[in-house]
């Protein structure tokens, strides 16, 4: 246990000893302001709830979650601190989820600033809080698989922007997977089980359910099993890299 909370501590500690955790966090919380008060017309809706604002977090995440993934692992392979990670005297795994663990937190202190919203949405009506902490829970679980396909991709390469590129290109699919127009254009040559089987993995149709304040297990299996998915095969390719030297 103690070998991945260190390599947790010295993971997040790193995000604080650099630029990178103020860029994020200043870009995330402008971003989702933008969206919600301005595209998503949170003032002309009228409505004491937090749709808007959480309707736009699976494309934020789309771009911004790889910006953070993409230097798990290649920041490491670039500087030259690949090998000397891995001679430390943890578990493979045990690194992997050290550093998983560490941006995931990471992720999760970023979404808690945007608690000025919720007290402004109860200071101007009687919003279902319940609804808006699933919705919350939700958009961390996402988050979480987001970071996890980005690992991944990231112990794949030494170039971040290959990492940024390959990971937002993956998660674009399983974003658009579950969408009506994907899957009519599948309907004219794949059969109905296997267009079913694909909109399964839309991260959108999973988290547009929690959104509504309906936390159901299928939805939290969803993100819990991609993401230890992802870290599985994070595993492996830092094994394989490892093994060849």
């Amino acid at each position: 246990m103690t070998g991945w909370l260190a390599i947790f501590r010295r993971e997040l500690a790193s995000y604080f000893a650099t630029p990178v955790a103020v860029v994020f966090t200043v870009v995330f919380l402008v971003s989702a302001m933008a969206f919600t008060f301005y595209l998503g017309d949170f003032f002309v809706r009228d409505q004491a709830d937090l749709q808007s604002f959480f309707f736009y977090h699976p494309w934020l995440f789309l771009f911004l979650i790889p910006a953070i993934a993409m230097r798990l692992w290649a920041e490491d392979r670039r500087s030259g601190t690949f090998e000397l990670l891995l001679t430390l005297p943890v578990s493979t795994f045990a690194v992997v989820f050290g550093k998983f663990l560490a941006a995931w937190v990471f992720t999760a202190l970023a979404l808690a600033l945007t608690f000025p919203i919720w007290i402004t949405v109860n200071y101007l009506g009687s919003p279902d809080n319940g609804v808006i902490l699933a919705s919350y829970l939700g958009s961390l679980l996402m988050a979480g698989s987001f970071l996890g396909l980005g690992a991944a991709f990231s112990a794949l390469t030494r170039n971040q922007v290959i990492a940024f590129v390959g990971t937002a290109a993956v998660s674009f699919l399983f974003m658009f997977s579950g969408l009506p127009l994907v899957q009519n254009i599948l309907q004219g040559w794949m059969p109905d089980p296997l267009i079913s089987l694909i909109a399964s993995f839309s991260f959108l149709s999973h988290f547009s359910g929690i959104m509504k304040g309906v936390i159901e297990g299928r939805d939290v299996l969803f993100f819990l099993s991609l993401t230890g998915f992802w870290l599985f095969v994070n595993t492996v390719i830092v094994d394989l890299k490892r093994e060849a030297g």
